[in-house]
């Protein structure tokens, strides 16, 4: 698309912390004309106090909220977003350049490439920025020298091979928005004329499959399908599928705000009346043909933007395009190293980290990779007891086994098994610290169960750990692994009708609300083992409690690693002030037997 035909340009600017990038914003803004009258006015309408206080508010961690913040030459508009240097605020590259066309990125020539610079730049490609220009700031306190441009120039290659070079000043201005005078030797763009000319469309992204994830869904008169057109065109006439149900239509009419389109394209926030009325909603997507796929298992990257790294096969909340799922995320096949770009073996991600997983989600979605849509191929991920953004992704494929394996289903129903045993299933969950009392109360209730004719089972902490899980240690992430085998294994049992009884200190709560979820709400149970740290100490047979102390016994839980108390338990027995006869004989109450 011609540079003349483009009505705007979305850019990052980034780089490390005092590499000029408030100072070059600042300049842009003012030789523009488009910095606000209170910007300058609280500098007296001087650039050079301007440029000062944006530096200061820099040093002080502020970050000047550019995000949706327009200037415009003469020949277009610019949508910029400024990413702090500092490595903690990652998260706010990432949420810029995942909807930049081209990033600034730049380097102080005292300083030349440093760790942030190779990080922004190689999450800027990894995110999908197209055109890349190297801003060589501060050109002035090196003198003006060429030699300490042309150093940078070639040490920045290896990061980035292919990227366009401009030496400036932001304090004085030169080659910002006027040739310098100070550098002969250079006669290139200005930062301004490189970015009235950048044209960092692509013919692929401009020919692929039309994509509309659905917003909203207008009601009365007429039903309008609205959205941001992600990629593509379409036209009226047009066959689409409504995602993922596959069911087809043809687009009728398209509405922008109360004009009438004959096309609309990528990047357009438009209303689509269907020929057909079909059942759509928020999350749902329109597509032409092949524009999208449908799928629960994934490889994909992940970038860690949490100060509590990532605990695999733990549940977190997962967001894409308008639409939720649960997700579980694998141990990483490799975690990346931004500054020498090797692929390093891994467990788990710390803050910042970037790695490669599988990764599913708990019902199948719409999703395209994402170096074909970004907005269908890029999710974040939410922690669900925090309500946290922890970090963000990017799906390369769908597995192979996501596409061959589907659920069978069973002739027999779950309460088809359960008449025949004239019960109801149930999911009984004794959670609390080692030594509360929670095998000795379960083994009670299995027993009155037993007596009453019902049918049971008991699933133990330590036998499952000799057995199912004897391959896992007492990590955060095997505690989370060995929580979701016991849930699978609980919700089989629940399908064949038991009631099944489950004693493990499941120390943290997202993992007893995985096993919820699993189950389902009317199938859980929850019954909190309450006894006081030292008390359950004082009961221990095993002295686990002295071993933790005396620091042979790591990650154990109440000493070294922390014990999550269930918020709304179903039930709470408090061992201080009931005997474990009574607590059994309360629980097999509660379930009404």
């Amino acid at each position: 698309m011609p540079a003349a035909a483009r009505s705007s340009l979305r850019f990052i600017t980034c780089g490390s912390v005092d590499d000029g990038k408030s100072t070059l914003l600042g300049r842009l803004l003012v030789e523009t004309g488009s910095a606000s009258q209170a910007e300058l006015a609280r500098c007296g309408g001087d650039l050079a106090r301007l440029l000062d206080a944006l530096e200061a508010e820099r040093e002080q961690g502020i970050t000047i909220d550019l995000a949706h913040r327009f200037f415009a030459s003469p020949r277009r508009s610019f949508i910029v977003a400024d990413a702090p240097g500092h490595e903690q605020y990652t998260r706010n590259l990432v949420t810029g350049a995942s909807n930049a066309e081209l990033a600034l990125v730049l380097v102080d020539a005292r300083h030349g490439i440093l760790p942030q610079t190779r990080r922004h730049s190689f999450l800027c490609r990894l995110l999908g920025v197209r055109a890349f220009v190297l801003v060589v700031s501060k050109m002035d306190l090196v003198g003006w020298d060429q030699s300490a441009f042309d150093r940078i120039v070639a040490d920045y290659r290896e990061v980035v091979p292919e990227f366009t070079a401009i030496p400036v000043s932001g304090r004085s201005g030169d080659n910002v928005a006027r040739p310098s005078d100070q550098m002969p030797w250079y006669r290139g763009p200005t930062v301004l004329d490189h970015l009235d000319a950048a044209d960092p469309a692509t013919a692929e992204a401009d020919s692929a499959p039309f994509r509309l994830p659905v917003q909203s869904v207008t009601r009365g008169g007429v039903r309008g399908l609205c959205g941001l057109v992600a990629s593509g065109a379409v036209r009226p006439g047009d066959s689409l599928r409504v995602m993922p149900a596959g069911t087809s239509a043809r687009v009728a009419r398209i509405l922008l705000g109360d004009a009438t389109l004959e096309q609309a394209e990528a990047g357009q926030s438009v209303s689509i009346e269907l020929t057909e009325p079909v059942d759509c909603a928020r999350g749902d997507v329109l597509v032409a043909a092949e524009g999208a796929q449908v799928a629960d298992q994934f490889e994909g990257t992940i970038i860690w933007l949490s100060g509590e790294e990532l605990t695999p096969g733990r549940q977190y909340e997962l967001k894409l395009a308008g639409q939720s799922a649960l997700v579980t995320i694998l141990p990483p096949k490799h975690e990346i190293d931004v500054n020498t770009f090797d692929r390093l073996p891994a467990k788990t991600l710390r803050m910042n980290g970037i790695g490669v997983a599988h990764f599913w989600t708990d019902h199948p979605i719409v999703f395209a990779p994402y170096r074909d849509c970004r907005e269908l191929g890029g999710f974040i991920v939410i922690d669900r007891i925090s309500n946290e953004t922890v970090g963000a992704g990017l799906i390369h494929f769908a597995l192979r086994r996501s596409e061959n394996l589907s659920p069978q289903p069973p002739r027999l129903s779950r309460e088809a098994r359960a008449a025949l045993k004239g019960q109801r299933p149930r999911l009984v969950w004794f959670t609390g610290l080692s030594g509360a009392g929670k095998s000795t109360i379960a083994n009670l209730v299995e027993a009155k169960l037993y007596a009453r004719g019902c049918h049971s089972f008991l699933l133990d902490g330590e036998n499952i750990r000799l057995g199912l899980s004897r391959d896992l240690g007492f990590t955060d992430a095997d505690r989370a692994e060995n929580i979701r085998r016991v849930g699978e294994t609980a919700k089989l049992m629940l399908d064949a009708g038991l009631i099944v009884l489950a004693a493990f200190i499941s120390p943290f709560r997202a993992e007893r609300r995985m096993v919820r979820a699993l189950v389902g709400e009317e199938a859980f149970v929850e019954v909190f083992v309450h006894a006081p740290l030292e008390e359950a100490a004082r009961r221990d047979p095993k002295g686990l409690y002295a071993k933790a102390r005396a620091g042979r016994l790591p990650n154990f839980t109440g000493i070294d690693s922390p014990y999550e108390p269930p918020e709304h338990p179903e039930l709470v027995i408090d061992t201080l002030e009931i005997s474990a006869e009574d607590a059994a004989e309360e629980i097999v109450r509660f379930l009404g037997l």
